[in-house]
């Protein structure tokens, strides 16, 4: 089993093998193509690029959050699944513990999570909520934040996650419950726009 994110926001581990299976004996399996996987990583993706700038204005000269979006991409369009774009996904989460203003930290936040969503797990655990909405929630917050904490810029943000999610990431929702509670205020995005994608 791949690693999977924690709470939202915290560094990504790999759960001990003895939590691994106990996990997955714990949690009915649901139905997940590599097609809805690609889908959803390229939404993932086009959600955290269209914040990359926040972070690049802080820290031009760091390629990591680009990186992570670019192997989401490659996923996306048809590439593998390898060790190299979960690394990635990683290096963007790291990213995002530079000394870097909040709106470049969450846009880092945001490409890690478009990584991550590669590795979405076909478990109907809240969790995986993370893996396909991750990175438009993160994008919302951090251009809020970037907007001096205008709440209207975050619901635009939001609104076009809406419009532009693709049939894969309604349909795999519906397989899963609703997100969980917690990650601040990115968690609060997530769980928003998870009920407005169910409705």
């Amino acid at each position: 089993m791949d690693p999977v994110y924690g709470r939202m926001g915290s560094v990504p581990t790999k759960p001990s093998k003895t939590d691994r299976t106990d996990r997955a004996d714990r949690t009915d399996r649901i139905a997940l193509t590599e097609d809805e996987l690609r889908e959803i990583t390229g939404f993932a993706a086009d959600c955290a690029a269209r914040v990359l700038h926040l972070f690049e204005q802080s820290l031009p000269a760091d390629p990591r959050p680009r990186e992570a979006i670019e192997a989401a991409r490659a996923f996306a369009d048809g590439g593998r699944r390898t060790q190299a774009l979960r690394m990635s996904g990683f290096a963007a989460f790291r990213a995002a513990r530079e000394p870097v203003a909040p709106a470049a930290a969450e846009a880092a936040r945001a490409a890690s999570h478009a990584a991550g969503a590669a590795f979405l797990h076909p478990l109907a655990d809240a969790h995986q909520v993370k893996h396909i909405l991750g990175a438009a929630a993160h994008a919302a917050r951090a251009r809020e934040l970037a907007a001096d904490g205008d709440p209207a810029v975050a619901a635009d943000t939001l609104a076009w996650a809406r419009a532009h999610a693709p049939a894969a990431v309604t349909t795999v929702l519906g397989r899963l419950p609703a997100a969980p509670a917690g990650g601040g205020q990115a968690g609060e995005y997530l769980r928003g726009l998870d009920g407005a994608l169910r409705a």
